[in-house]
């Protein structure tokens, strides 16, 4: 299969979840994230029920599902009284582009006793709002065993995460390179930061353009960088 990096997923489906229904979205995951790990060991992916991906071997067992990362709060009553104030062709455009692959993720789909999966605590912690850049940011400091709003969440899927050897291991092998600097050492977060402490959803219309500007720039950067993987 040829990879699309324009293909609009939630289209597919609609108005069911892409992440549980868009066959096409699971073929994807499995093409591009079926590869060779940083030790060098092949992280095959099958197909299974719900739209779930698989990989079992000497490095563990693992169920994984597609988590489609960029919330764009364009429906957010909290914002109704930003989003007027935007063309709408370009919350459209934000829209769309937040639901191609270069926006779309995997994560451990099985729950640990009674708790959220990674999923689940990206979107309900009201530190994170589900933003993609300030998970990347608490991955980067999972790595470092530094605490963040995802800390324990991360720690009980540590498997997972081990895979990837350290946070450039994880941040290359989900070409993710253009969410940090150069040199591995800080994520490019959208907005200003203030370690946690700020609401991440934005407040203004000009934060919210802020937000939307600066993502629209990484999903559609990681989408060359899936193109060129994906050729």
């Amino acid at each position: 299969m040829k990879i699309d990096v324009t293909y609009n997923f939630q289209a597919e489906t609609e108005p069911l979840d892409a992440d549980r229904y868009s066959l096409s979205l699971q073929e994807y995951h499995r093409i591009l994230w079926s590869k060779p790990l940083p030790n060098g060991k092949m992280f095959e992916l099958s197909k299974i029920v719900n739209n779930q991906l698989y990989h079992k071997s000497d490095l563990g067992e693992f169920y994984l599902s597609s988590d489609r990362a960029i919330p764009t709060f364009s429906k957010w009553k909290k914002l109704e009284h930003i989003i007027p104030q935007i063309p709408k062709d370009r919350i459209s455009n934000f829209i769309n582009l937040a639901e191609t692959i270069g926006g779309i993720i995997i994560w451990p789909s099985n729950r640990i006793g009674e708790f959220q999966t990674i999923n689940g605590a990206r979107g309900f912690n009201s530190k994170i709002s589900d933003r993609l850049d300030l998970t990347i940011e608490c991955i980067r400091r999972y790595y470092l065993n530094q605490e963040s709003p995802l800390y324990e969440t991360f720690k009980r899927y540590n498997s997972f995460f081990r895979l990837f050897e350290d946070f450039k291991g994880y941040i290359d092998f989900f070409l993710f390179q253009d969410a940090v600097t150069s040199d591995y050492s800080s994520v490019r977060i959208a907005t200003p930061f203030d370690n946690f402490e700020s609401v991440p959803v934005p407040t203004t219309v000009d934060e919210y353009m802020l937000y939307m500007n600066d993502t629209m720039e990484f999903v559609q950067a990681r989408n060359k960088r899936i193109a060129r993987f994906g050729s």
